[in-house]
């Protein structure tokens, strides 16, 4: 049987606890079950990129052919990308070429 999970006053009393303790002794992650959340916006903070200008023309006529805004497609390409490295077991170095581009990998 787990430990009852305590009464917390506050959050920050609340992040100190699970921060100290592990959680499988409270809760049985067995019975868990997977839940979606439709309508939860994911999080998201602007940061400055410097990219090469012929780059940036690149992604913004691509993004032009499949009509939708450049910086979407930034970030599906890097979503894309971040996948494969998890999936895949590729070295560090790797690049994915384009054949219109002159982007090496750094090693």
């Amino acid at each position: 049987m787990n430990k009852p999970i305590p009464e917390f006053k506050n959050e920050e009393e609340e992040r100190a606890f699970w921060a100290e303790n592990d959680s499988s002794e409270y809760v049985d992650w067995s019975k868990a079950k997977r839940a979606a959340f439709p309508n939860l916006k994911l999080s998201t903070r602007a940061i400055s990129l410097r990219l090469p200008e012929s780059m940036l023309a690149e992604l913004r006529q691509l993004a032009n052919q499949r009509d939708v805004p450049y910086q979407s497609l930034i970030k599906m390409f890097l979503r894309e990308r971040i996948d494969m490295e998890h999936t895949k077991n590729l070295p560090l170095n790797f690049a994915v070429r384009d054949e219109t581009a002159n982007y090496k990998a750094r090693k």
